[in-house]
């Protein structure tokens, strides 16, 4: 099958390398000609496990082709995808700017039927608005669908190639045998896909990543009420997550969530809600305890130094800069947050993540120092923060670490480590919600 990507982000250059993958012929649109540059030569703006391999690879065999040419992608394409930003708008709604230009664009130069699905993430009615540009300006004929993507960073490859469920809302079911072929090398051992109405499938991507933040937000609270009772919220954990009908998935205590999906995802849905005057409460209190998750943990930072003006000029270094680990991306970044707390009470900073450090120079410049070696970092640190859940972070060697540093303290916003060993190492350790 032929496909076009519009947009060679995050979402569709994983959407195009996979459909590639599997042997289609997959044409990436983007309007960034130097991207689509870099790309044709097999430079990779971001950073995610295995896609770099598939993107070659499947150049090289002349099934990944990018272009900034949308005339070329959408007249050789049997189905088109819609996969550029729909960034937060200034009132928390999606901006659906991007989206628009694409059917306008399209509206010009379409020579054959489009069947289109919006990949983007975008609130519910999106998709009739898009049939209302095409039937004014699309002299060809058109269904619009929704397929959104649950990708999560840092896995989207084997996310994609191995889906829990394909979801696509479409009110025209004459796409659907095409959609199950173009879906079968992804569902040949099971059907995960789900068919539904347009905007059942718009609402369903939302409401899955809320429930996500939710669940987040929910432990973050128990955490802090831990913290106040003299509980461990690893027991906790534990115990609620053993029962079948909550399950272990997105029980872990930190900083709170971020990146480019969930914070802004519970924002759009809350301002769809208050639109529809329909408010939906328990979202608008997720986005509350997220908010204030990063100045609980600060606070516990002063509390360590005995009051904030005892960090100016204090060395601290910080694990972690991504919003996640296995991503170089620090959009909406809690690690990010933290850090900033820390340069507005006047710390001496220090910074080490595996992927995110040039992503973070490019915004912190010297404001931080870097270190490649987040071993090197700590050297005569009176503190270490733990922000982001990497790998290489989850065993360290705590002996060096408490010689390198000047004061062995160690404020964990990921919970990596088991208080009791730690503190058998001369540590003082403060965490989220543990003991």
């Amino acid at each position: 099958m032929k496909i076009c990507i519009i947009g060679s982000g995050y979402v569709g250059l994983v959407t195009g390398a996979c459909f590639a993958q599997t042997g289609n012929t997959v044409y990436c649109v983007d309007n960034d000609k130097e991207k689509v540059g870099r790309l044709q030569k097999g430079m990779i703006p971001i950073y995610e496990p295995g896609l770099e391999e598939y993107v070659v690879q499947n150049a090289e065999k002349g099934r990944l082709i990018f272009t900034s040419d949308l005339a070329e992608g959408i007249n050789n394409a049997d189905i088109s995808f819609i996969a550029v930003g729909t960034p937060q708008d200034e009132d928390g709604s999606a901006d659906l700017r991007y989206v628009r230009q694409v059917c306008e664009d399209i509206c010009a130069v379409a020579k054959k039927k489009v069947i289109i699905a919006t990949k983007s993430t975008v609130p519910v009615g999106t998709g009739d608005e898009l049939e209302e540009i095409f039937s004014k300006k699309l002299n060809q004929p058109y269904v619009v669908f929704s397929n959104p993507e649950f990708l999560k960073e840092g896995d989207a490859i084997n996310d994609f190639m191995k889906p829990d469920r394909i979801v696509v809302g479409t009110n025209d079911e004459s796409i659907i045998p095409m959609l199950k072929d173009l879906y079968a090398p992804f569902t040949h051992q099971k059907n995960r896909i789900i068919f539904m109405q347009r905007r059942s499938a718009e609402i369903t991507k939302y409401a899955a990543n809320c429930m996500l933040a939710l669940r987040i937000s929910f432990m973050n609270e128990m955490a802090n009420f831990c913290d106040k009772v003299g509980a461990d919220v690893n027991d906790v954990r534990i115990g609620i997550g053993s029962d079948p009908r909550i399950g272990s998935a997105f029980l872990y205590p930190g900083l709170g969530y971020g990146g480019s999906c969930f914070p802004k995802d519970v924002k759009a849905m809350t301002r769809v809600a208050h639109e529809q005057d329909m408010p939906l409460k328990t979202i608008e209190a997720c986005d509350d305890v997220n908010q204030a998750q990063v100045g609980r943990f600060f606070k516990k930072v002063t509390q360590a130094f005995q009051g904030l003006e005892n960090l100016h000029g204090k060395k601290i270094a910080v694990w972690g800069l991504a919003f996640k680990a296995r991503t170089d991306d620090i959009r909406e970044s809690q690690a990010l947050k933290l850090i900033d707390h820390l340069l507005e009470a006047g710390a001496d900073v220090h910074v080490s993540d595996p992927e995110a450090m040039d992503n973070t120079k490019l915004t912190y410049l010297d404001k931080l120092t870097y270190h490649d070696n987040c071993t090197a970092c700590l050297d005569d640190a009176e503190a270490l923060i733990v922000a982001t859940d990497w790998n290489e972070y989850k065993s360290p060697d705590f002996i060096d670490m408490k010689k390198r540093m000047k004061r062995a303290l160690i404020l964990d916003g990921r919970n990596l480590y088991t208080p009791k060993r730690v503190r058998e190492h001369g540590f003082d350790y403060f965490g989220v919600g543990v003991r």
